[in-house]
């Protein structure tokens, strides 16, 4: 194996250190090999020595990669993707597509699979759900009446609804609106249902500005 050189790890951690900074995550491996000029397997087995010398925190198959100064100056965090928007309304066709990565504190968000959507909509507001607000949505978890949930119905829609159980009559998945000055008692019944995750947070901006 051709010795590696010290000059490119440093250049590694600098890249990473930067890249950080601005996007507030760490770069994937292909753009560690594009940012720094070497090849992506190249890339990869320095991280992996790196890793071994103790210079960086690598586990060899994820992206997140933490240096001195990210362990130094950032929280715990894990990369979380956004997905796009999720309708707080009618129920919408289903399409997924990441629009970027934002890091979540562990100390804030705990431990988890975890994914962001924009809500878009008024029909979650007296739950305090807003249009524009961004929505963490955990998906390995339990569901519980009386969860906010990402559900999936057998139409390929999805939408942001209160799960409400099932109707033990007709056997159909009750999903409820939170807006009583607009949708009073409204409901979404649905024979097949799948929950895609459980609203745990939302993220929103204060202020009189805010939408």
């Amino acid at each position: 194996m051709k010795k590696m050189s010290i000059e490119t790890m440093e250049n590694i951690i600098s890249y990473v250190d930067l890249y950080f900074c601005d996007k507030h995550t760490t770069p994937s491996v292909n753009e560690i090999a594009l940012g720094v000029g070497i090849p992506k397997t190249t890339a990869f087995r320095y991280l992996v020595e790196m890793d071994s010398r103790g210079m960086i925190e690598y586990d060899g198959k994820s992206r997140t990669i933490r240096t001195p100064m990210i362990n130094k100056f950032a929280p715990e965090s894990a990369p979380c993707p956004l997905v796009g928007s999720i309708p707080c309304g009618t129920a919408e066709e289903e399409v997924e597509s990441i629009r970027e990565y934002i890091s979540l504190p562990v100390s804030l968000f705990g431990k988890g699979k975890f994914y962001i959507l924009e809500a878009s909509g008024d029909s979650m507001v007296d739950a305090g759900i807003d249009d524009g607000d961004m929505v963490v949505i955990r998906t390995d978890c339990d569901v519980k009446v009386g969860d906010i949930v990402v559900a999936l119905t057998g139409d390929n829609e999805n939408t942001l609804k209160v799960y409400g159980g099932i109707d033990e009559e007709t056997l159909e998945a009750r999903l409820l609106y939170r807006n009583e000055a607009v949708y009073p008692g409204e409901e979404i019944r649905v024979k097949y249902l799948t929950v895609q995750g459980v609203a745990k947070h939302v993220i929103k901006a204060l202020g009189p500005n805010n939408p």
